[in-house]
C-alpha cells in the first residue's frame, strides 16, 4: 500500500511540474535507492532557469533512525552511479527538506549550470544522509538528455 500511495505522489509531481513549463520541457532522473536506503523511490525534476538548473526532489522514504527534521545533501557528480566522479556541484546552502502527506519528503535546489551541460553526459545526481546520520548516500541518478517529461 505504502508503494502505490508512493508512485501515485510521484506521478502527480513529475506531472505538475510538465504543467509549469510551457516551452522549456523538463528532464526527469529516476532516482535508484542505495543499499543504505533500500526499497524507496525517487526522482529528481530538470529545469532550466537562464544559465543555472532548478531541481525539485521527491524521496519516498529514508533509512529507520534518520534525525528529524530531515537534512538531506544534494550533489552532482562527474561520472555515473556505477562509476562515480568527483563532485562537479554541491548544492546544500539549503539542507531542508519538507514532509508530503506521509508518503515522502520534497525538497528543491539550484545548480549553477546550464541544462544543456548536465545534458551533455556524464553526470550523475547524489542524494546523501547528513553527517550527524551517517554521510551515506542514499539516492542515485544518471542525468541523460532521453528522460524528457513532456
Amino acid at each position: 500500500m505504502k508503494l502505490r500511495n508512493s508512485l501515485t505522489i510521484l506521478m502527480i509531481t513529475t506531472s505538475l511540474f510538465g504543467c509549469t513549463t510551457s516551452s522549456n520541457h523538463g528532464v526527469t532522473v529516476p532516482l535508484v535507492a542505495t543499499p543504505h536506503n533500500a526499497g524507496q523511490i525517487g526522482n529528481v525534476a530538470l529545469a532550466s532557469w537562464d544559465k543555472q538548473t532548478g531541481l525539485s526532489f521527491f524521496i519516498s522514504g529514508i533509512p529507520n533512525g534518520t534525525s528529524l527534521p530531515l537534512r538531506v545533501y544534494t550533489f552532482i557528480n562527474k561520472g555515473s552511479c556505477q562509476q562515480p566522479g568527483p563532485v562537479a556541484y554541491a548544492m546544500n546552502d539549503q539542507t531542508n527538506t519538507e514532509r508530503v502527506a506521509s508518503s515522502g519528503w520534497s525538497f528543491s535546489r539550484t545548480a549553477p549550470v546550464a541544462t544543456s551541460i548536465l545534458l551533455s553526459g556524464g553526470y550523475s545526481i547524489v542524494v546523501r544522509s547528513a553527517p550527524e546520520d551517517g554521510n551515506a548516500d542514499l539516492f542515485c541518478g544518471d542525468i541523460k538528455a532521453g528522460d524528457s517529461a513532456k
